[in-house]
């Protein structure tokens, strides 16, 4: 297994977001246009891919939020490869990421139907927060925060 870091126009990393977009599709079903118009992946700097036997499998995102915060972005990995813990490694990797960015905290949002979603966030110690900027008074919105 390998981890790179790179940015928003690594080709795995844009395949892969194509791949979470078509699944969001479904989850989010009507509310789906709102949420996608937040998810451009032309303002990310900060971008990691996760690769076995030099097939990417998932990826995940950062960008800044504050001063102090960046935002998870683009968090996906492929269906087949679920629950074998590559999601944890990816936060892990763009935590890291993030603390040597001199960030202090990370917010995130997801949806209410991502039940898989919020179960992970639980369990890597992100707690809900109230909804921010775009998300706010969204019914289908949870956000999350940890400090780092």
């Amino acid at each position: 297994m390998d981890i790179i870091r790179t940015n928003s126009e690594n080709p795995d990393f844009i395949n892969l977001v194509k791949k979470l977009d078509a699944y969001l599709k479904i989850t989010d079903g009507d509310e789906h246009d709102f949420y996608n118009q937040f998810n451009h992946i032309d303002v990310l700097k900060n971008v990691v891919v996760i690769y076995v036997d030099k097939i990417a499998i998932g990826c995940g995102a950062i960008k800044k939020f504050d001063n102090t915060s960046v935002e998870l972005k683009r968090m996906y990995v492929s269906l087949e490869q679920r629950g074998k813990g590559i999601a944890q490694k990816i936060l892990i990797e763009l935590e890291s990421w993030a603390k040597e960015l001199e960030y202090k905290r990370c917010v995130l949002e997801t949806g209410k139907r991502q039940v898989e979603a919020i179960q992970f966030y639980h369990k890597c110690a992100y707690k809900i927060i109230t909804n921010y900027g775009q998300y706010k008074g969204m019914e289908n919105s949870v956000c999350f925060e940890k400090n780092l």
